[in-house]
């Protein structure tokens, strides 16, 4: 009794030397840190000093935590037992706590050798420690510390309530990351170890009912699930051999384990690493199978772990055959579940990586997903004022419109979003400033502007509705399009690029549409410095576009854009050479532009493209390559390169118009050749 009452005593916690490291790490954090916690004991001792209106628990409250700083070991053990009754996630009890100086005391009763006193300190603290200022306090104490140690204590109960306090505590990035510099990961992952019959047999969903193993590894489970916010932790998680384990438990039938399981599995999804094993350990199907539950956060997970690994092809197949698509389409169906926005943002996400494949899409397009989708759209794009600072919506909008982008790659959702009005509340999210967003929406804009009105289409009706790419012009939405070219954002850029070409493509008068941007082609020529490949790339292309117009042209080479062009022939990029080359191709309709070419060292570096595997980039080099051969200077410099041979070989290729810009290179280069040979034989002759 006298050692308890000597280790309970109200004295400060000094802790082990690496305990100490640990908490001049943090008290030396950054000032910013410190400003917030100087903040938030300002904020408490105002909470506290209003002492007249508080309840009378919380005087109760400190009575209690004064008997565990003085009392014996069987007194310690009844208050703590007595502060177990209170509810202590009221936060008077947690005023009262602190103000009493009852942290100090819970700290130090994790030192100490009785088991019951450790228990009821870890049951207080896994209840108040998701109050900032009792985390903070206890994090400087070296709680976190003592609770890794506890993790390898024999004591079953002492390591699921350990493992319970870690999951909040770990919630935060100092808490992560003080249980990985204390060795802390491989030591809950051990809680996940239990015998595969234990996992068989827990079918029963209540929580009670679960054996103590079960809830050992379900604590665990918690603990995992907030330490994988961090990457550096998922990387130790699988090393540690986490990942074998959870895909044990993910067989389990009951949802109070299920949840934490699959909420792990769906943040460690964030590594491409952690997809892969998923999909090869046949996860997938359990997924599948646990989004037919009844139980809508399971279901929620379940959607976002889908959301998360349907970036790879062969998941989105393994969904669609394991019967996911209906799942989720009836979950978005259901009006019910608009309000809650954590489940529509998984569930619209799975939807949008799904929608990836043409299968899919046809699937979806029986359920009539595309008009739900905009509905939804229409119900979530209102308050743009307000939509930065909501970013749940924000996440929702990015997943739906992602979804309706790649839903209209199909002819015929192309034309419910046009009769449905799909497009109007897409051009108005241009006006967001998220950038996700924003690249969403211009692939959007870029799908319905293939939605053109064919000639077929027009002699059938007589006063046909207006196409999708007529639609985007009467809403202004290709001068908005072009306006997030100055975005700052390189994938807005790169995306907005990509979309504006179908846009100039298949636009009647486009030529004078473009020019009636004022200071639009000086910005597009401004891109070409940018240092993004994908930027180049689409710029590019969208410059290919835009000088199939003669007076464009004429622009855009005042601007500058054939030495631009010129820079960029030296890349190593395949997407960049394809694109580069075809515009090179269109700005030598200006014949004059062919030499400008040549004096800027342009032609060389395209010749070197020929040796790529890629057939677009054949394609689009052998144009350029025929175009710039016109030119004689050009022909020399090709020649002196090693065209030839090249050129050769691709008059045996199977795309035609590869075979004819081929041939058509090499007669201009024999022409040449001859041309010289005459007058070589003639200048001899005189």
């Amino acid at each position: 009794l006298i050692i308890m009452n000597s280790v309970v005593s109200p004295v400060s916690y000094s802790g082990s030397p690496q305990q100490q490291e640990v908490k001049e790490d943090i008290v030396s954090s950054s000032e910013e840190e410190e400003e917030e916690e100087e903040d938030a004991a300002a904020d408490m001792k105002t909470l506290t000093s209003g002492g007249g209106d508080l309840p009378q628990e919380f005087w109760q409250v400190q009575k209690l935590v004064r008997y565990l700083k003085v009392g014996n070991q069987t007194a310690t053990i009844i208050a703590l037992c007595n502060l177990a009754d209170f509810d202590l996630k009221a936060q008077y009890c947690q005023v009262a706590i602190i103000d009493a100086g009852g942290l100090e005391v819970m700290a130090n009763l994790l030192e100490t050798d009785d088991v019951k006193c450790k228990i009821g300190s870890l049951k207080i603290l896994k209840d108040i420690v998701e109050h900032p200022d009792i985390r903070k306090s206890i994090t400087k104490m070296g709680g976190i510390e003592l609770m890794v140690q506890i993790l390898s204590d024999s004591n079953k109960k002492l390591k699921l309530h350990a493992a319970e306090s870690l999951a909040k505590l770990a919630k935060y990035k100092k808490g992560r990351r003080i249980v990985r510099k204390n060795n802390g990961i491989p030591k809950v992952v051990d809680l996940l170890d239990v015998d595969n019959t234990k996992v068989e047999n827990c079918i029963d969903n209540n929580e009670v009912d679960l054996s103590l193993d079960m809830q050992v590894a379900r604590g665990g489970a918690y603990a995992l699930w907030s330490l994988c916010k961090s990457k550096k932790n998922r990387m130790l998680i699988k090393k540690a051999g986490g990942f074998p384990l959870l895909a044990k438990l993910i067989k389990s039938k009951n949802i109070s384990l299920l949840i934490p399981v699959i909420g792990t599995l769906q943040e460690c999804a964030a590594e491409k690493s952690y997809c892969m094993a998923i999909q090869a350990e046949g996860m997938v199907q359990d997924f599948v199978s646990n989004m037919l539950n009844d139980n809508i956060e399971l279901r929620r997970h379940c959607a976002s772990a889908i959301f998360k690994c349907a970036q790879e092809e062969e998941t989105r197949a393994l969904v669609k055959s394991n019967g996911g698509l209906e799942p989720l389409v009836e979950l978005i169906k259901d009006h019910s579940n608009h309000d809650n926005k954590e489940l529509m943002a998984a569930v619209t996400g799975a939807l949008w990586k799904l929608s990836m494949s043409d299968d899919n899409v046809k699937t979806f397009q029986e359920l009539e997903l595309v008009p739900v989708l905009i509905n939804l759209l229409k119900e979530n794009a209102e308050g743009l004022d307000d939509l930065q600072f909501n970013l749940g919506k924000i996440q929702i909008l990015t997943n739906i419109v992602g979804a309706i982008a790649e839903s209209a790659k199909a002819p015929q959702n192309r034309e419910t979003i046009r009769e449905t009005g799909g497009l109007k509340p897409v051009i108005k999210l241009i006006a967001s400033t998220s950038p996700g967003l924003l690249v969403n929406v211009a692939a959007c804009i870029g799908q319905m502007a293939e939605d053109v009105e064919t000639i077929e289409q027009s002699m059938q009706t007589p006063n046909p509705a207006p196409s999708g790419l007529d639609q985007i012009r009467n809403l202004d939405g290709v001068r908005l399009l072009w306006s997030l070219l100055k975005n700052p954002n390189e994938s807005v850029q790169a995306a907005a690029a990509w979309s504006l070409s179908p846009c100039i493509r298949n636009a009647e008068n486009s030529g004078d549409m473009v020019r009636s941007f004022v200071g639009g082609l000086e910005l597009v020529c401004g891109l070409l410095e940018s240092k993004d490949q994908q930027v180049l790339a689409a710029i590019s292309f969208a410059i290919a576009n835009i000088a199939k117009d003669k007076e464009n042209l004429a622009v855009i080479t005042d601007h500058g854009v054939i030495h631009k062009l010129a820079r960029l022939a030296v890349t190593q990029d395949d997407l960049l050479r394809s694109k580069l080359a075809e515009a090179i191709s269109n700005c030598c309709e200006l014949e004059t532009n062919r030499a400008l070419f040549g004096k800027a060292g342009a032609v060389a570096p395209l010749v070197s493209y020929l040796t790529s595997v890629d057939l677009e980039v054949h394609r689009t080099t052998a144009a350029a390559l025929h175009q710039l051969s016109k030119d004689p200077w050009n022909c020399v410099t090709m020649h002196q390169s090693g065209v030839v041979p090249h050129l050769l070989r691709l008059i045996g290729s199977e795309d035609e118009a590869v075979q004819e810009a081929a041939a058509d290179c090499l007669q201009n280069i024999r022409k040449l050749a001859l041309a010289c040979e005459k007058f070589r034989y003639q200048h001899n002759k005189a």
